[in-house]
């Protein structure tokens, strides 16, 4: 492998908005995201799933017919 053109590695901070720390490795020394698995909706539980026009009941209604 050819010397000295590979980016430093060092140790790195992501902070996202909702004030969460996470230490990683990088090439960037610091990142500041959005969201996180600590303030994320999937990963805390509160995640809703909005099935407003009933495409779930109308995709059920008609695969239940006894196709399979």
């Amino acid at each position: 492998m050819r010397k000295n053109i590979h980016p430093k590695y060092d140790e790195a901070t992501v902070t996202c908005a909702c004030g969460n720390e996470i230490k990683t490795r990088s090439t960037v020394k610091q990142m500041h995201v959005n969201t996180c698995s600590s303030c994320h909706p999937f990963f805390t539980g509160s995640a809703k799933l909005i099935d407003t026009e009933g495409r779930v009941d109308r995709f059920n209604k008609r695969f239940s017919e006894g196709m399979y």
